[in-house]
């Protein structure tokens, strides 16, 4: 704890995150078309990880799977 401002800090925080093999999985199976519902179900995650990620991406795995849709 920080004696000046009573803040409360974390030697060793733990990383939330997942994995961006994961998210690129999601989001191939977002575009195959399961629901995120699915896609979180079949993961193991909460559905809106598998939104937020395509929401923050834009789009960038078109429907084939393929990234920014490249062959």
């Amino acid at each position: 704890m920080c004696k000046k401002c009573n803040i409360y800090y974390t030697m060793n925080p733990k990383s939330c995150a997942y994995p961006e093999e994961v998210r690129q999985q999601a989001m191939r199976i977002y575009y195959t078309g399961v629901s995120g519902r699915g896609v979180g179900k079949v993961l193991k995650m909460s559905k809106s990880n598998v939104f937020n990620w395509i929401k923050k991406t834009g789009g960038g795995v078109d429907k084939s799977g393929n990234e920014n849709g490249r062959v």
